[in-house]
């Protein structure tokens, strides 16, 4: 869990645990899944988890924590096996004045099957300039070229139907317009 997040928030990130339910979603004992996807942020790598399994904390809990913490703890359920908590939690993140490091945990849910999801995102960024979130996804382009690949797959899979054309899909205008992804980024790199 040390790579979720850069070092200097090794103090909050401790506090937002102590308020975490001992306890999963499904009665396992794994907080979060092995697999992750890594992103590099300034001079950090940031390992996000696929899932994670973690029961919600007290609202009243949650009130207690300072605006940093609340980032954290937001960025944490964007992970969650629930979909419902996953579009609640990057709603509150997309609301605040989110620190840089908030940044992968958008992106990551940028390639996710729920279209709710990459609706309340669209919404949120597209009205936002985005040059410092543009800059990660280049700095990270290997990264957003797999992530690109498996929104589409998705596209392809559940929303073609509905989404004949890919160019008015919310995933592609996603990652064109506030992303700023283009076919550049798939071109070896010298």
């Amino acid at each position: 869990m040390a790579d979720f997040f850069p070092a200097e928030q090794a103090k909050d990130f401790d506090v937002v645990l102590s308020i975490i339910p001992k306890r999963t979603r499904y009665g396992g004992s794994a907080w979060f899944s092995k697999e992750s996807m890594e992103y590099v942020l300034a001079d950090h790598v940031i390992a996000i988890p696929y899932r994670c399994y973690l029961v919600e904390p007290s609202e009243s809990d949650v009130a207690k924590l300072t605006a940093l913490q609340k980032q954290i703890l937001f960025c944490l359920y964007t992970r969650s096996s629930n979909g419902y908590l996953r579009e609640k939690y990057v709603g509150k993140l997309l609301s605040s004045d989110f620190e840089p490091w908030v940044i992968p945990y958008i992106v990551k849910l940028c390639d996710e099957y729920v279209i709710e999801i990459l609706h309340v995102i669209y919404n949120s960024l597209s009205e936002k300039p985005n040059e410092q979130i543009k800059s990660f996804c280049m700095a990270n382009k290997r990264a957003l070229c797999k992530s690109f690949s498996r929104m589409i797959s998705y596209w392809n899979e559940y929303y073609r139907a509905d989404c004949f054309d890919v160019k008015e899909y919310v995933g592609r205008k996603l990652f064109r317009e506030c992303l700023g992804y283009s076919r550049a980024f798939e071109k070896p790199e010298d």
